[in-house]
């Protein structure tokens, strides 16, 4: 049951099995206990009184968010949001994940509860590529310290991988990927070793890419990439 709700995208696994204990779901009916089995072309189920069914159709988007935007369905300040960068899709597709006001790149939307859970659990470790410019010239052991992880106020990060694309007196831009998803933890690890960052931009997510999606633009997922990106995840 908590399988079901999961991926007709009602919360994580956890949040599911809470509304189950809880009472609100039932199934024909009854109501539904952790672990009961369910077929959604059989069973009529609800949840606090609704149908839970497969009629809306799964819809898994890459945006191209710009600086200035929210990572969020709404915003109580009035800011525009990712949602405002795709007014046209019926679907009610969220964002997975954050990427700052400050930073721009990729961000997947999707109504495909267990994906997007998937891509954002910590266990699965999915590796997230950016594109890091600096003010001024990094030194060697500044790199060497963000490869081998650096200490933050909440603990130590894991190890990075850093790729140097150019280096001179004024700049310095590299590609830095990693695998955890703590708040602005890019723009942290480069202050921990003495640098500012000038400018962020997102452009993977684990096999998902951006390639040369204009900025403030979005596309739908092909068939080969969420294949990829759910094994990337455990497609179980």
């Amino acid at each position: 049951m908590q399988k079901v709700m999961a991926r007709a995208g009602l919360g994580s696994r956890r949040a599911c099995e809470a509304m189950i204990s809880q009472g609100r779901v039932r199934v024909n009916g009854e109501v539904a206990v952790l672990g009961q089995k369910v077929d959604l072309k059989q069973d009529h189920i609800t949840v606090d009184g609704r149908p839970l069914g497969s009629s809306e159709k799964k819809r898994y988007l890459v945006v191209n968010k710009p600086v200035g935007y929210i990572t969020s369905v709404k915003d109580q300040f009035g800011r525009p949001t990712v949602m405002d960068l795709v007014p046209h899709i019926e679907e009610r597709v969220y964002p997975v994940g954050r990427l700052d006001y400050d930073s721009q790149g990729l961000i997947l939307l999707t109504n495909d509860g267990w994906l997007a859970n998937r891509v954002l659990h910590p266990r699965f470790e999915l590796p997230k590529t950016y594109l890091v410019k600096l003010k001024g010239r990094i030194s060697n052991e500044s790199v060497n310290r963000l490869r081998n992880g650096v200490d933050l106020d909440d603990g130590p990060t894991n190890p990075a991988q850093v790729r140097l694309l150019k280096v001179d007196a004024n700049t310095s831009l590299f590609e830095m990927v990693i695998s955890e998803g703590r708040n602005r933890q890019v723009r942290r690890m480069c202050q921990a070793v003495g640098h500012q960052v000038e400018q962020l931009t997102r452009t993977a997510v684990g096999p998902i890419r951006l390639a040369d999606l204009p900025l403030g633009a979005s596309r739908d997922l092909t068939g080969a990439e969420l294949k990829r990106l759910r094994e990337a995840v455990g497609n179980d």
